[in-house]
């Protein structure tokens, strides 16, 4: 009886302080949509540290940075803005990081680094004086909703990649790949279970076809259809243990090289550059990736504002500064986190979910490591279908409004970017409008945008 109430006392202390109640929410549903999220983006522990190891950065020291900021980004997204968002270095910047400033320019990953801390100090101070905070509301409804649908087509594209459904093509860029192969099969399986689960009103529909995929991918190994490959991305599916002790973290932390910035002049305009090129890129893909999941979850207020969002932005200024300090790249918010939010997951304690499988997965990294891509692309393809209903919030019948949502919603996945995106469907919006006598519907934010996205484009090299 004293364990029953003890049980329902911290229940209902959960209730109170996430509103899990007020959420239309509960403990078991928010765990399993954190879990979820935690499965759609497992994939930055294997990817990141192999793209910054090719930038002469310690990979195991990088695998233990990976998970360590994505927990504590993570863990404030939860407990402070209590919001179902997750956190963790993010796709494209680090290739930026690695391939760009480290391989391409010549600049040791040590300056790299240390970029990436500037980044995150001037995040935190633009979100003290709420300038990310006013471009966020500044941006027009039609795009916000846009810009959801934009990130669910984004997301699927992703799933239909990792399962080799779509694969690289020189003469069309892309094309279908061989779907007699068992990935490819397996992931449509998935894709069928996780329909069927979520219809049937199966609580966890998108964690459980994630599952139910890897099992099926381990029984196809076992039987000789799935061939391990590791030159074609294809791994054994069975861990080769179950836990290993993560490794430290002394040759990346702290890593900073200040004497190489100021080394001459060159080098201070490239550190201005490169920061720059960073800020910008995390800035706009944040921003996407909040408006997209917040419309999504219907978060988003009459005015198209979402509320917190202050402590939103400070999760991952404070995340990327945090990062950099122990040796990873760029810390963002995670457009798979739309897949957790579409399983249910309504509150902070999805994200503090999340985090605890950020930290299990530190010991446990063989088995999450051993699940592969065709067996989270059913929950990302499935995630991407549910977020299209976006674009039918906006007004069909008006060009200016429609045209620069399609831009920003078809140019997301088409340029592998939410960044790109935003930039394309923010600069219609602006000339439709004023072409068309409608220039009083613009605001002066908007302007600015617009203006700063057209030297984007112009000179890509100026800004990255």
């Amino acid at each position: 009886m004293a364990q029953a109430n003890k049980k329902t006392s911290s229940t209902s202390g959960l209730d109170r302080f996430f509103g899990l109640t007020a959420n239309g929410t509960d403990v078991k549903t928010e765990i399993l949509a954190g879990i979820t999220t935690f499965m759609t983006m497992a994939y930055i522990l294997a990817v990141n540290p192999s793209i910054l190891g090719d930038a002469g950065m310690n990979a195991g020291g990088v695998f233990t940075a990976t998970a360590l900021s994505a927990v504590f980004a993570t863990l404030i997204m939860g407990l402070y803005a209590k919001y179902p968002f997750a956190l963790a270095p993010g796709m494209g910047l680090n290739a930026f990081f690695a391939y760009t400033v480290v391989i391409k320019m010549g600049y040791s990953w040590q300056f790299a680094l240390t970029c990436i801390l500037a980044e995150g100090i001037i995040f935190i101070l633009l979100t003290f004086i709420n300038v990310r905070e006013a471009i966020f509301n500044a941006i027009p409804q039609s795009i916000k909703y846009a810009v959801s649908a934009g990130i669910g087509l984004f997301i699927a594209f992703i799933g239909f990649q990792g399962s080799g459904i779509i694969i690289g093509d020189g003469a069309t860029l892309v094309t279908i790949g061989d779907m007699t192969q068992a990935p490819a099969v397996l992931a449509m399986v998935g894709v069928i279970i996780t329909i069927v689960l979520y219809k049937k009103n199966v609580r966890g529909s998108l964690l459980i076809g994630v599952l139910a995929t890897y099992v099926l991918g381990i029984v196809a190994e076992f039987i000789g259809w799935y061939v391990p490959n590791p030159e074609a991305g294809l791994y054994p599916l069975l861990p080769n243990a179950l836990f290993s002790l993560p490794p430290s973290l002394k040759p990346v932390a702290f890593k900073f090289a200040f004497s190489e910035v100021f080394e001459n002049i060159d080098s201070i305009m490239t550190f201005i550059v490169v920061t720059f090129t960073f800020l910008f890129v995390d800035l706009f893909d944040t921003l996407g990736t909040l408006i997209g999941v917040a419309s999504k979850a219907d978060y988003l207020d009459e005015e198209g504002k979402l509320p917190r969002i202050k402590q939103s932005l400070f999760a991952d200024a404070i995340g990327t500064t945090v990062g950099a300090m122990l040796g990873t790249s760029t810390v963002t918010t995670y457009v798979e986190s739309s897949a957790g939010v579409i399983d249910g997951g309504r509150t902070g304690l999805t994200a503090v979910s999340t985090a605890i499988c950020f930290a299990i997965a530190l010991i446990f990294s063989p088995i999450f490591l051993a699940i592969p891509a065709f067996a989270t692309a059913p929950a990302l393809i499935v995630v991407g279908v549910f977020m299209l209903d976006g674009i039918t919030k906006v007004d069909f019948t008006d060009l200016t409004e429609l045209v620069p949502a399609f831009l920003t919603m078809v140019l997301m996945p088409l340029a592998y970017s939410v960044s790109e995106g935003l930039i394309f469907g923010v600069i219609a919006y602006v000339l439709l409008k004023v072409l068309t006598g409608q220039h009083k519907k613009v605001t002066w934010m908007m302007y600015i945008l617009a203006i700063i996205f057209a030297i984007k484009l112009i000179s890509p090299s100026l800004i990255g």
